[in-house]
């Protein structure tokens, strides 16, 4: 089970693309209401979650995944059920993935810390130990994956799938929406 944390201010398309293509693959995905069941975007999209955050079992969890979005991001760390979670699925070895300006909660923890990472350039000085790669468009080192913006969504989403189900599986869905690098 892969689950995608969505807090009011969330970025759409970081939320949505990887929820669509993993979708794609064959995995079981649940969008996560933080703090709703109905939670607001950046862009005044409202989306209908699947679960609540306190639904969350975490002995099913493959992966969390945390969108960014300026608020969505601070909204994230305001909820202390959120944070938990994160920490716990990374203590447990679980895969952590975070694009845009999600990535400086893991680096707020010290998860990336010695870390091959990306984020949203503009918030590279937030990133404290971790090693930046900030040309690359998705990273994953070990069981954390990091992506840089929304533009960059369907590559993100495209580790997601590669890290659960295999490059072949990650190539088939790329070819399916014909993405082209």
């Amino acid at each position: 089970m892969v689950y995608i944390l969505l807090a009011t201010g969330f970025e759409e398309m970081e939320a949505l693309t990887p929820c669509d293509l993993l979708r794609r693959a064959g995995v079981e995905v649940k969008l996560v209401g933080v703090d709703g069941a109905c939670v607001t975007g950046s862009h005044a999209i409202g989306v209908q979650t699947d679960i609540l955050i306190d639904d969350v079992r975490l002995e099913d969890a493959e992966m969390i995944v945390l969108p960014g979005g300026l608020v969505g991001v601070e909204n994230l760390k305001k909820s202390d059920k959120a944070m938990r979670l994160v920490r716990e699925a990374h203590a447990k070895g679980i895969y952590v993935a975070a694009i845009c300006a999600a990535p400086t909660i893991l680096a707020e923890m010290g998860i990336t810390d010695g870390l091959l990472a990306t984020c949203y350039p503009t918030m590279r000085d937030q990133m404290g130990g971790a090693n930046l790669m900030s040309e690359a468009e998705a990273v994953q080192d070990g069981k954390i994956i990091t992506g840089t913006s929304a533009g960059t969504s369907v590559a993100f989403a495209l580790q997601l799938i590669t890290c659960l189900c295999g490059r072949e599986k990650a190539n088939e869905v790329a070819d399916a929406i014909v993405y082209r690098t």
